[in-house]
């Protein structure tokens, strides 16, 4: 199998010292090229960054595929990939770095720095720390409100507003639930204490001094670069290029867009207490803080190896694997996926960027390094977790086809079609209708002008829905409430990737 050494070392020898082929782990010498070529076909990837940093060097740093499916302007190192929720980290960080420049502490009531701010539970306002909102325990299920805010026209200000309507699954601070509001939240409290925007703190105190000069904080800002690749899904079993995904109304928990070149920079900062090429420039405890526990999620399984439990620091995902302390977190936005990697005892990190939303090889990739460099068994997680997204797919399809087929049968309602039609309202969402168009059912969002959902009849009160942006949702089933023959509601739900928790339109 092609050995990547002498390649990646006479590419960018001019930059970095790489470690010498002995040191690295057989797999990561001798296969991985092979294994990412592979996972390119089966995954339907267009393009996979990868990069590994020991100690305070980068081992290996490397492109695979094309930038856009179907072109072949190739992928290298530099190149920008969407990190979706890795940028949660750099938020967390952003405010320890201020707690540790006595700025702010992070046992800070909210309410001390924005004043306005609610949430539905009145003792959970009046309690909530600007620590619960980075270790996601204010009481929301995970993703509960997200379809809200999920590339919708409301500013991060409506964004915070509309928080106060949403009435959480659990009791504050009793369940962890993932929650990108309380994150934008979180970096709205740096321009109340520091006078900066949070992209502007971060370009100055973060993404300068670790020479991550290429990184754009904000997702509007990502598509006017010059060396990035394009966000793909796979939708009816094709990979197919997506529109870029514009969420800087919850910017602080998702928009960031780097290199596996400039997210080394910062594992490398992250594992040797704060320094790059010698300058100290986050401070040790501000990064320790941010690996503080604060939430447990519950115990952990592994399926070949040993691991006990999953936590959560600020910004971070803690959970144990073989002994060691894994530092890590995922990040997914439209059309683009990632991982990033710390094990701290091995000064080990690992970056895998991907701008296909619909694969779990990041993962795969991460954990076959990982074993690699613990001396565990290769395991194949690439045909692993392929089985399971296979097996996973198949299920949807086989559900959408028999759902189409119904359809197909000409089922009436149990109303006419005009009755459905009209003004909607959700206390948290806000306005949605329905409309009559060439003889069919169409919803339209107030706060996602781009969106539209297709309603066809399966009969009695239930219609099918197809919406225009498959991220949203593939085909959804909308069952309506109706009471003396008339339309009282229906009940809205979009793809698990956006929210789980389901919306209850009533008719105004």
């Amino acid at each position: 199998m092609k050995k990547l050494t002498l390649t990646i070392y006479c590419l960018l020898s001019s930059l970095f010292t790489f470690a010498q082929s002995a040191d690295l782990p057989a797999f990561v010498k001798d296969s991985l090229e092979v294994y990412v070529q592979r996972a390119l076909k089966d995954w339907q990837l267009p393009a996979v960054a990868v990069a590994i940093v020991k100690g305070d060097k980068i081992v290996l740093m490397k492109g695979y595929g094309t930038k856009e499916v179907g072109k072949n302007e190739k992928v290298d190192e530099n190149t920008l990939f969407m990190i979706g929720s890795n940028s949660k980290a750099f938020t967390a960080t952003a405010l320890a770095m201020l707690e540790q420049d006595k700025k702010l502490s992070l046992d800070d009531k909210v309410t001390k720095w924005l004043p306005d701010f609610k949430l539905y539970n009145p003792l959970a306002t009046q309690e909530i720390r600007i620590k619960d909102l980075l270790s996601h325990r204010i009481g929301f299920e995970t993703f509960q409100g997200d379809f809200t805010y999920w590339r919708s026209n409301l500013s991060r200000k409506e964004v915070m507003q509309r928080m106060s309507k949403i009435k959480p699954m659990y009791g504050f601070r009793d369940k962890w639930g993932y929650c990108n509001a309380a994150f934008l939240t979180a970096g709205e409290v740096i321009p109340a204490v520091n006078g900066q925007t949070w992209e502007a703190f971060l370009t100055e105190k973060i993404f300068k001094p670790l020479q991550m000069n290429t990184t754009t904080a904000l997702s509007v800002d990502f598509p006017k670069t010059t060396n990035k690749a394009t966000p793909h899904a796979i939708i009816d079993g094709k990979i197919v290029k997506i529109d870029f995904p514009n969420i800087d109304n919850i910017a602080p928990a998702g928009s960031i867009a780097s290199s596996v070149k400039e997210m080394s920079n910062w594992a490398i900062a992250l594992l040797n207490e704060g320094k790059f090429e010698g300058v100290q420039i986050i401070e040790n405890k501000a990064i320790m803080k941010t690996r503080q526990i604060h939430s447990v999620l519950g115990k952990r399984r592994h399926q070949f190896n040993k691991a006990n439990y999953n936590l959560y620091g600020l910004g971070w995902s803690l959970q144990d694997y073989e002994g060691k302390e894994i530092v890590s977190h995922t990040g997914g936005v439209d059309g683009f996926v990632s991982s990033f990697t710390l094990i701290p005892s091995e000064k080990l990190g690992i970056v895998v960027l991907t701008n296909n939303s619909n694969n779990a090889f990041y993962e795969a990739l991460k954990q076959e390094i990982i074993d690699a460099y613990l001396g565990l068994p290769y395991r194949n997680y690439h045909q692993l977790f392929l089985s399971y997204n296979q097996k996973d797919e198949k299920e949807k399809a086989d559900w959408t086809k028999s759902k189409k087929d119904s359809v197909k049968l000409n089922l009436k309602s149990a109303l006419a079609l005009s009755s459905y039609t009209g003004d909607y309202k959700n206390e948290v969402y806000g306005k949605m209708q329905i409309v009559l168009e060439k003889g069919g059912l169409v919803m339209k969002f107030a706060h996602h002008t781009f969106l539209t959902g297709k309603l066809e009849s399966l009969g009695a009160n239930r219609f099918l829905c197809t919406y225009s942006d498959a991220i949203f949702g593939g085909s959804r089933e909308f069952p309506f409430e109706v009471e003396n023959g008339k339309v009282k509601a229906v009940i809205v739900s979009t793809d698990d990737f956006v929210e789980f928790t389901p919306y209850r339109f009533v008719k105004e």
